[in-house]
């Protein structure tokens, strides 16, 4: 039973009356007879750095169309790749050279003309952030006219075209690091016009925006709790209100449940080094502590992911809103058939016997002195996490892995990222997320394997995105070797989350994209389309 804070909600309940405003006299928001839509958000969808993509917003991880600026290309409801600003762009058969043409009609809200003099400088202060975005691929960009950037590349990376459907172009002669990300000025579709920092954002279209007219003039974002968003929407004060799936059993009349693909998986990373490592020293020069003697055990690693039954997790703890999931990239072009692993208990014992662990009195395994335990995090917050996290503990000491689940934030977590295995989040619309995961000192579980490595340079050096899905499956198996729950395991995946919604009948919600990770700022993708009966 999860606890609900009731004192917390009435008060944020009465704020967002306060902020909100008043209904009309049908007893509906004034949003709903309006141009205008009211979404409650997660409270770490608020970006602490600002609206700045300089900085990382919506890119990184939790990619998202940028909203307040325009990006060079987009992805399509399919994920293939599509034009915003660019109207063509060309690679060099070395792949170390990307030429995009950009529109000559484009404006930012200032009056201002946006050039490629815009794009080279986005992307060259945006190369010397430490944020999310991955930019050590590039080496410099260069504007060779107003509507011509050279993109030149320190090595191949045909994945590129994903981080520049995510990158949004600030002004050159607009941009203050301290003060953009507060008050952005940009060519996108909206205009931000009011942040109540720890509240609200609200938005407007913009008037001179290129592309197609938006159907909703303001979109108003509240941020709050799972309980609190809710709460909002039963009392009608929102119009769309992010949930996590057990909120599903209560409906709220008026309002229709919603719930979107995704590739928003959840799964556990397994440090593949003992403890007592370190991290390579970051820019600052900090390293985190690295390695965990338990999960180092590729026996162990390889017990866990046929212990696990995945189809109890999406039925017991996600409420049906779910699909089980055997890698960060469910249903995308690049994922290898090779992932899937069946549930198996049985076969999980016998990996372990195999390996010469043996059961101790408790009915834990143990091998030269080691115990098959180890602590796993989660945030606390987060009714998914935390739901997978005891359920997980309770599959695994079934077969005498023994697991002490522990509730913390996501700050606390960070720094115990490469030594304590924890319930993760990922998923992209982007091959680059096996980097993350798999690629020697990239990854979350200090995997190392060259051959795996060498199929990701092969697959970053392919001519195109299509060319390159071969050596990204190949990094996953290749018939002798790979990151396979069979093989090294450095992960175990668990399960798809379907993105739940409560939204309001008369209300349609126009979203078709496969939803990344990230249940924030996804959702108004395709806000400007949205409209009311």
């Amino acid at each position: 039973m999860k606890k609900r804070f009731f004192i917390a909600l009435g008060l944020t309940a009465f704020s967002l009356l306060i902020l909100v405003g008043c209904g009309n006299d049908d007893g509906i928001p004034s949003s709903s007879v309006k141009e205008s839509v009211i979404i409650a958000m997660d409270v770490e969808s608020e970006p602490a750095a600002g609206f700045d993509p300089i900085l990382g917003w919506a890119a990184g991880e939790h990619t998202h169309d940028p909203l307040f600026q325009s990006t060079l290309l987009t992805t399509e409801n399919d994920l293939i790749i599509g034009y915003d600003l660019a109207t063509d762009y060309d690679i060099s058969d070395d792949g170390l050279t990307w030429t995009f043409k950009i529109r000559s009609d484009v404006k930012f809200t200032d009056g201002a003309p946006l050039t490629a003099k815009d794009v080279a400088f986005t992307y060259n202060n945006a190369m010397k952030q430490a944020t999310e975005t991955d930019l050590s691929m590039l080496n410099s960009v260069e504007a060779v006219d107003d509507t011509t950037a050279v993109f030149h590349l320190q090595t191949p990376y045909s994945s590129f075209a994903y981080i520049a459907a995510v990158v949004g172009i600030v002004p050159e002669h607009a941009y203050e690091s301290a003060a953009y990300g507060q008050k952005p000025i940009g060519s996108g579709r909206y205009i931000l016009k009011q942040w109540d920092k720890g509240e609200q954002v609200i938005m407007e279209a913009n008037p001179d925006y290129y592309g197609e007219e938006a159907n909703i003039k303001k979109v108003t974002v509240v941020f709050m709790s799972e309980e609190a968003s809710y709460a909002a929407a039963k009392s009608g004060q929102v119009d769309v209100a992010y949930t996590d799936p057990d909120y599903t059993v209560r409906p709220i009349t008026g309002y229709d449940i919603l719930s979107f693909n995704s590739v928003d998986v959840r799964g556990i990373n397994l440090p593949c080094i003992p403890a007592g490592n370190k991290t390579a020293p970051d820019a600052a020069g900090a390293t985190l502590p690295a390695g965990n003697d338990v999960t180092a055990n590729r026996a162990i690693r390889q017990a866990i992911a046929c212990a696990i039954d995945r189809e109890a997790l999406v039925r017991d703890v996600l409420y049906g809103y779910g699909s089980v999931a055997y890698s960060e990239s469910i249903g995308e072009p690049w994922e290898s058939q090779t992932m899937k692993v069946e549930y198996d208990p049985l076969r999980a014992r016998a990996i372990l016997e195999a390996d010469g662990w043996t059961l101790d009195a408790n009915g834990i395994y143990e091998k030269n002195g080691l115990k098959a335990e180890f602590d796993l995090l989660y945030i606390a917050s987060n009714s998914a996490r935390t739901g997978i996290a005891m359920a997980v503990t309770e599959m695994l000491k079934e077969v005498g892995i023994k697991v002490n689940p522990t509730g913390s934030s996501w700050d606390q977590i960070a720094g115990l990222y490469y030594k304590t295995p924890h319930v993760f989040g990922a998923g992209m619309h982007s091959p680059a997320g096996l980097i993350s995961h798999y690629y020697s000192g990239k990854n979350g579980a200090s995997y190392s394997n060259p051959v795996v490595d060498d199929y990701i340079r092969q697959a970053l050096a392919a001519p195109s995105v299509e060319a390159s899905y071969e050596y990204w499956m190949k990094a996953q198996w290749d018939g002798n070797t790979g990151v396979t729950p069979a093989a090294d395991s450095p992960w175990v995946w668990l399960v798809e989350i379907k993105h739940v919604y409560f939204a309001r009948e008369n209300l349609n919600v126009i979203d078709e994209k496969i939803h990344p990770h990230g249940y924030g700022w996804t959702i108004t993708n395709n806000v400007d389309q949205w409209y009311w009966d």
